[in-house]
């Protein structure tokens, strides 16, 4: 009897799923930071040796699901980063599982040296979660619009980093994350953003989602950008032909998945809620210009620091909301 491997299984049923929806009708919305958040305490339920900690943002970063259930097993370090990492460090060594979560400025900004020496060059296993990254954290302004957690990360040896696209990954991921080795970082948005994936969606680290099959460019993205991209693709549909690869690792990076995609439509365009100096684009640039030279253009916020706004006017004056993107991509299709 003829035997289909799994994956191909998965690939399919990803693609059907994602041609069956129409992305330009109205979607339910949800902050990707509760889904974090629930999940981490449905994991707790799990796995007995699941610590979190928190940095004096137990609620908005939705620590609180897990401290409410499990007290006995969630430590509150106030206002101290730096040390939340050496108590996650030691923990680890002492064969727990700890779950750091706070604001991304927070968690891997303030205390990047700790985390470099006391967690990745050891190679602990710590779960890093965060609640806000990117423009997305809105009217805080840039000490809080975490725009460079992806660079400070993955340059660090033995990093995972994850960036969940919805509310439903961002669950997955968090408990994805126990069975990891080494430090983990999942990069979770404040904002409602629309959940597009469900519960049965798959949801595998190091593989890339292909949502969309197009053969004239490549739509690379991440977190709440990659349902622009799928609208964008659906209202260009009849003129161009788009594919749209949701890149929610971005380390290890499936670089099968991305070289066969930039083999077949010749251009490649990266849109992200992230600094373009050592984002997922600089990722996909590195890989692609060793193994696979492409024509490519990466979208995301040039080399500054944004402005205090709501998260919509700034997504619209840094063209990252979809008709910024989309004009953007035009424009670099057109060149």
């Amino acid at each position: 009897m003829l035997r289909i491997p799994s994956a191909l299984i998965v690939w399919r049923y990803i693609v059907n799923y994602s041609l069956a929806k129409n992305y330009l009708q109205e979607t339910e919305q949800k902050p990707m930071r509760d889904g974090a958040g629930l999940g981490l305490a449905e994991l707790g339920e799990e796995q007995k040796d699941v610590v979190v900690l928190a940095g004096d943002t137990t609620e908005s970063s939705r620590a609180n699901f897990f401290a409410k259930k499990f007290p006995e097993r969630f430590i509150q370090c106030g206002v101290a980063e730096q040390n939340m990492a050496g108590i996650a460090a030691g923990l680890a060594y002492e064969k727990k599982v700890p779950y750091v979560v706070t604001y991304a400025a927070f968690l891997i900004g303030r205390p990047w040296e700790p985390i470099r020496t006391t967690i990745a060059y050891p190679g602990n296993h710590v779960v890093f979660v965060s609640s806000h990254a990117g423009l997305a954290t809105g009217p805080d302004g840039p000490t809080h619009q975490m725009t460079e957690d992806i660079a400070l990360t993955r340059c660090l040896p033995g990093f995972t980093v994850l960036a969940p696209a919805d509310y439903e990954q961002a669950k997955k991921a968090v408990k994805a994350a126990y069975s990891l080795k080494g430090p983990v970082y999942i990069r979770n948005a404040r904002e409602k953003t629309p959940v597009f994936t469900t519960k049965d969606t798959p949801f595998e680290v190091g593989k890339a989602q292909v949502l969309a099959v197009g053969k004239d460019a490549t739509l690379i993205g991440h977190g709440y950008v990659v349902y622009s991209l799928l609208q964008i693709a659906e209202e260009l549909k009849d003129k161009i032909s788009l594919e749209v690869i949701n890149l929610h690792t971005i380390k290890p990076l499936d670089e099968k998945t991305i070289i066969d995609s930039a083999k077949k439509t010749g251009k490649v365009f990266c849109a992200e809620d992230h600094n373009v100096v050592g984002g997922m684009g600089s990722a996909v640039a590195e890989l692609l210009s060793q193994k696979a030279p492409t024509k490519m253009f990466l979208h995301g916020i040039q080399d500054t620091f944004a402005e205090s706004g709501s998260p919509k006017d700034l997504w619209k004056k840094y063209h990252l909301d979809k008709e910024g993107i989309q004009n953007v991509l035009l424009s670099f299709l057109n060149q």
